[in-house]
């Protein structure tokens, strides 16, 4: 199966994602296409699986292990008061962990629901000059973290 998942694996592979921040040992910290909320990260699993049930016990304690490091990431990198994880799957049967900071000046309509509330095709779109300050953050907190490949 070939879902934009496992494109943008393979683009991470090849140095082509724009959106890759850095190689771990469970896959690929890239920044989310939008950033309505500063610092939207994924970990995109590599190899491609499925689903979390694929993983093997293993490589369940490291996803993990590594999705919790970048949520520390952000909350000392964006000043978030919280990280919300989710593994949907449901239009990409392809597994991939969001994570999203958190933060008091979110409206206060939004600020304790979902994201998907969020107006997804109203948020700004990711920008590599305006990212690249927080993409480099990221991947020196995740490497002085020990989680680099």
């Amino acid at each position: 199966m070939s879902t934009l998942i496992h494109k943008r694996v393979e683009a991470c592979r090849n140095g082509t994602n724009p959106k890759a921040i850095c190689r771990v040992h469970s896959g690929w910290v890239v920044l989310g296409d939008v950033q309505f909320l500063p610092g939207y990260s994924l970990i995109l699993p590599d190899p491609v699986v499925a689903d979390l049930n694929k993983l093997g016990p293993s490589e369940r304690k490291t996803l993990f292990h590594e999705v919790a490091v970048l949520g520390d990431a952000l909350l000392e990198i964006t000043g978030a008061v919280r990280i919300n994880y989710e593994i949907l799957g449901n239009l990409e049967p392809a597994l991939h962990v969001h994570v999203f900071p958190r933060f008091d000046t979110e409206p206060e309509a939004l600020r304790t629901r979902p994201v998907w509330f969020y107006d997804w095709d109203k948020a700004p779109a990711f920008d590599p000059v305006r990212d690249a300050p927080v993409m480099q953050s990221i991947k020196a907190y995740l490497d002085k973290a020990g989680i680099l490949v």
